[in-house]
């Protein structure tokens, strides 16, 4: 006889085919009923989800019941966190599923006591080979979660150890036929024979002989399904009924009594479709939101946490709790199905809202701090002030943006300054000013904004100013030339007319970018190739165009392609439609990476784009970068009758945060994304996917995914889901960076600092009054009076300039949320070597988790680990 623990819950989507609002709009009674039943029931528990996001939303109708379900909680009845949302785990960087633990669980302690400290992911859709280290940052030892296993290819048994990347190992529990094993529905309660006969059973059965397991996890619960009412009676009634024994349980009672048994380990990421989709390619659809949270991803990391730690040095008030409603609009953005992209264009209409509403804060913070130091700084309009918001040294280029009446104009020499681009507004007449002799009306004099590029050396954690005069001659700018060639130096780029072909010291590489094209069935789930549809290959053909100046050069290439319009036109060739494009190539003098835009104005349906980029290298791993560590995949042969194991085709499509690339023993070429996550090695190529569009939600019988279609849109009473904004129509624009590496700069070291520096940002301001909607809030930060006893500020400030070991990446540099005036440093190393940090100790820091608990160790970052620093000025 087996012994199976029931443990009952609720699994809350926050929004799907259904919006927030309406989520919210079913937890008005099902959350209070829950709680009702608690406590009549002081037997019975539930888990809430996991995810604290849910409870916010409830307290916003129920504030009354804060103090019920604190005494719940602290009980042992109710089980709250750890996570805010209910985050993916392959897209958000390793910051944002690190915060989102962090936010989960100190708001769970704050207001009730205590967070359930447990991985639990149930319908995420798979799983990054590197989340138990991510887990193992805020001390969480175990997880749980559905799909991605398969105990042929990888461990015998749904209970297991799983290994990080690095030397990290969390208790796995897989509910291998779901979180709904145990559903216990008032249909199932009528018809308790039929369903442990047919379903409890043969599910306890399943999980009891994959590893021969005496005890077994079964989940009972569903989407928005409510608390099962008198589960005592319930359970005794099943134990008549059912061949093995039913004990009513919690996932912490569970896990822990895994920590006793001889469990295999396994190490890699988890996604399989054997028992369930994990929707492999999910990665390219409503590619735009992938994109945006990149942007926001670095905007809060890279620019607004380390401001505001400048904002702190320079005594100007900025709170706390913007940068924690930053982050929670950020990680509403993060479950499976919302950054995924399977939802309805009702739904995407709010994520979009959500963006906008967390860049606007961003945004905020960003001008509020820049503009007040410019004002204790003294400026005037002919001052730049630039930052370097990382706590190490900077040496290169940085983009400075600033308005002048002229460009005759002129920097220190050693700032190499150049115009990049320059936006040229006409006088305006009539114009109003308030002054202190009431309204006087002028004409408003035309300027020019100015993006340029200087060179510069900057400490960590500072500010400069640059200045700049007026002159008879102009700044330079760059020029057009005739030739096709743009060189760094050491690697040349030469366009012959149809390909782009990279030169270097060690190998050449011919038609080194392409573009391919061909037709998606599939929806806002999965790619899917069409029958009869064939791969396009796209011409680079149009004007050619390059532009020079002081080593900075670019080559820029504007065409069209005429693509099919439709899923039927790909067939039948009957419509098709002009694709207009234009690629931008460029180097700065002496940097490494050769930077690419590529706008693209999407106007035909239902396709998908990809990136080829083709490395004449010969190998049969690719080299990819997740969240905090570095991995290779390989493509595994796929069955003709691959539908035998699989609910969808293991497509050899793989997942990467920043980078991927191809190396042999001596060289590499490796692509840097800006929000690009799926990949595909095809020969001697990495095929990045920019775009897959599509026109519904789900959709039945494709061809990389047969049977019933995703998304409840084919099942009893649902209705297909026309989504006309996943098309993705218009505008978009793709960034990304080539970077060649030989010798001894082949190492994961040296490729995570080069597309750090890469992506490091150009933060810089201006006071002015020719457009005070060039930084929106500039028009109502008015001048003040500043303390008399603060500090005066130099003009050039440094505060934190670590000397870091040169393979470590900053992964967060922020404000404490626990002690005051305290910093946190985390520090990631994506590499498999034990990197010493014992220079740290010396400074003041002191070991922390996430969470900000000291915790003993030593002053060393694992191979593919991370460690949390604090220190209080």
């Amino acid at each position: 006889m087996v012994k199976a623990y029931l443990v009952n819950h609720t699994h809350w989507d926050r929004e799907w085919y259904f919006t927030t609002q309406d989520a919210q709009v079913l937890s008005d009674q099902l959350f209070t009923d829950v709680l009702d039943e608690l406590e009549a029931h002081p037997e019975a528990n539930f888990t809430l989800d996991g995810q604290m996001s849910i409870v916010d939303e409830y307290l916003e109708l129920h504030p009354e019941n804060r103090d019920r379900i604190k005494n719940l909680t602290e009980r042992g009845q109710l089980f709250l966190g750890p996570w805010y949302t209910q985050t993916d785990a392959l897209v958000p960087n390793a910051e944002s599923i690190i915060h989102n633990l962090i936010i989960g669980i100190l708001d769970a302690r704050m207001n009730f006591g205590r967070a359930m400290m447990l991985g639990y992911l149930p319908d995420t859709f798979g799983f990054n080979a590197n989340l138990p280290m991510l887990l193992g940052q805020v001390g969480i030892k175990d997880f749980l979660c559905w799909r991605g296993t398969n105990f042929k290819r990888q461990v015998p048994s749904p209970y297991f150890k799983w290994k990080s990347l690095g030397n990290r190992v969390v208790f796995a529990a897989n509910f291998p036929l779901g979180y709904y094993t145990g559903q216990i529905a008032l249909e199932s309660k009528e018809h308790l024979q039929q369903f442990v006969e047919e379903r409890l059973d043969p599910g306890i059965k399943f999980e009891a002989e994959n590893g021969n397991n005496e005890e077994v996890l079964i989940p009972s619960g569903i989407d928005q399904m409510n608390i099962v009412h008198n589960i005592s009676q319930t359970v005794a009634n099943i134990n008549k009924l059912s061949q093995n024994h039913v004990e009513i349980s919690t996932y912490p009672e569970f896990m822990n009594k895994l920590r006793d048994k001889a469990l295999p380990v396994y190490a890699g990421e988890l996604r399989y479709p054997a028992y369930s989709r994990v929707h492999r390619t999910i990665g390219a659809v409503r590619s735009r939101n992938k994109r945006k949270n990149f942007r926001l991803e670095q905007a809060i990391q890279r620019r607004v946490e380390p401001l505001m730690l400048l904002a702190e040095k320079a005594n100007i008030r900025v709170s706390q709790g913007l940068l924690t409603k930053l982050w929670k609009l950020a990680l509403d953005c993060h479950p499976h199905d919302t950054l995924g992209g399977s939802v309805t264009d009702n739904v995407a209409v709010d994520i979009d809202q959500r963006f906008k509403q967390a860049f606007e804060i961003a945004d905020g913070l960003e001008n509020y701090i820049k503009k007040r130091l410019a004002q204790r700084l003294k400026l005037t309009d002919h001052d730049v002030l630039l930052f370097n918001t990382d706590p190490f040294s900077f040496s290169g280029y940085k983009t400075i943006e600033f308005i002048s009446q002229s460009k005759s104009i002129e920097f220190d020499s050693k700032y190499e300054a150049t115009i990049i681009k320059a936006e040229y507004t006409p006088a305006r007449p009539n114009i109003m000013q308030l002054t202190s002799k009431g309204y006087e009306f002028k004409t408003e004099a035309g300027y020019y904004k100015i993006y340029a590029k200087v060179k510069v050396d900057l400490p960590g954690l500072s500010y400069c100013v640059l200045s700049f005069r007026d002159s008879k001659t102009e700044l330079p700018e760059l020029e057009a030339k005739n030739d096709s060639i743009i060189s760094n130096g050491d690697v040349i780029l030469e366009f012959d007319g149809s390909d782009f072909n990279l030169k270097t010291p060690q190998r050449e590489l011919k038609d080194v970018i392409r573009i391919h094209d061909q037709g998606n069935d599939g929806d806002t789930y999965d790619v899917s190739p069409l029958r009869g549809d064939q791969d396009l290959t796209l011409p680079w053909t149009g004007k050619l165009t390059k532009e020079s100046k002081n080593g900075h050069q670019r080559l820029i290439l504007s065409g069209s392609w005429t693509l099919p319009y439709d899923l039927q036109d790909r067939i039948s060739n009957d419509k098709q439609a002009e694709v207009n494009y234009r690629l931008t190539l460029s180097f700065a003098p002496g940097e490494r990476v050769l930077s690419g835009k590529l706008e693209i104005d999407n106007q035909v349906l239902s396709h998908r784009l990809r990136l080829e980029m083709k490395t004449g290298i010969a190998s049969s791993k690719a080299h990819a970068q997740i969240q905090g560590g570095f991995c290779y995949t390989e493509n595994l042969p796929i069955a003709s009758d691959w539908e035998k194991e699989f609910v969808e085709k293991p497509v050899n499509i793989y997942v990467f945060d920043r980078v991927v690339g191809l190396h042999d023993k001596s060289c590499g070429l490796y692509f840097f994304g800006k929000g690009q996550k799926n990949y595909e090695l095809v020969d001697q190529s990495i095929f990045v996917t920019l775009m897959a569009t599509t026109g519904q939600l789900g959709k039945a019988d494709l061809l990389w995914r047969p049977g019933r279609a995703s998304g409840d849109t084919t099942s009893v009473g649902h209705q297909m889901t026309p989504t006309p904004m996943a098309q993705e129509l218009g505008e978009n624009l793709f960034e990304f960076g080539l970077a060649f590496f030989a010798g001894g700069d082949l190492q994961e070291g040296k490729i995570i600092s080069e597309v750090n520096h890469w992506l490091a940002p150009s933060v810089s301001y201006q006071i002015q009054n020719y457009n005070l909607f060039v930084n929106r809030l500039d028009n109502k930060i008015w001048d003040i009076e500043f303390p008399e006893n603060l500090p005066k500020l130099s003009r050039v400030a440094s505060y934190l300039d670590l000397q870091l070991n040169p393979n470590l990446e900053v992964s967060a540099l922020y404000p404490s949320y626990t002690i005051d005036r305290g910093y946190v440093l985390r520090l990631a190393n994506e590499t498999d070597q034990i990197i010493d940090i014992s220079a740290l100790e010396s400074a003041g820091y002191i070991l922390v988790n996430a969470l900000e608990e000291k915790i003993a160790g030593a002053y060393e970052v694992g191979p593919y680990d991370m460690v949390s620093l604090i220190k209080v000025d």
